[in-house]
């Protein structure tokens, strides 16, 4: 007589549930008590889950953190209708118009700075890796360094379009316009607005157009 088993819990998907819980739980600790309070014991009970799940899957809690802060980021360029490039990775599209593709992921990049659900927890893992100098190197290698290579591979290609001046050298020229956003971003010098950065593209652009 055949009996009806139950089907298996599908480990597949519980993984990723209690992945996304410790995601959003490192997230929410960083913001509300800093990073030298969050503990990997606090991110497991907030999460639900135990501190042996999260040690199997991520040696500190530094990788906790750096992982989930790259989610998060993935999430902003989903909703703003960023698409994945090749990899899966997010990146700078490729028109054939500069200005319009540096103006379109400045403008997504500013959305993100205002976001509160993005902003707090940028700010808090920015201000620990300034007297962090572990952390900080970690975060610049994690996640700044790869998002500044998008930049430097849209403004090579705009090289060899004719857009940009062949001895300009791209990872320089991208700081005319993105070191001012951070810098009014993390010291509050001005607002950061759509206006803001399309003036930046506009002024950096004057400067790196062949002659």
């Amino acid at each position: 007589m055949a009996t009806n088993n139950p089907a298996p819990p599908d480990s597949t998907r519980r993984s990723e549930r209690s992945r996304r819980a410790i995601y959003d739980a490192a997230i929410a600790l960083v913001v509300e008590v800093g990073y030298p309070k969050t503990t990997i014991e606090g991110i497991a009970a907030r999460a639900g889950v135990g501190k042996q799940t999260i040690y199997r899957w991520w040696p500190s809690k530094a990788d906790v953190l750096l992982e989930a802060f790259l989610d998060l980021s993935e999430q902003a360029a989903r909703t703003a209708g960023q698409e994945p490039g090749s990899g899966g990775k997010y990146g700078i599209p490729d028109t054939g118009d500069l200005a319009a593709d540096l103006k379109l992921v400045l403008r997504a990049t500013v959305d993100e700075l205002r976001d509160p659900a993005f902003e707090a927890p940028s700010r808090a893992l920015a201000a620990e890796g300034v007297v962090n100098e572990e952390l900080g190197r970690r975060f610049v290698a994690t996640l700044l360094e790869p998002s500044l290579q998008l930049y430097v591979d849209r403004l090579r290609s705009a090289q060899e379009a004719g857009e940009v001046r062949p001895d300009v050298d791209p990872r320089i020229a991208l700081e005319l316009f993105v070191s001012p956003l951070a810098q009014r971003w993390l010291q509050y010098t001005g607002p950061i607005t759509h206006e803001y950065t399309d003036t930046l593209v506009d002024y950096a652009l004057n400067g790196l157009a062949p002659r």
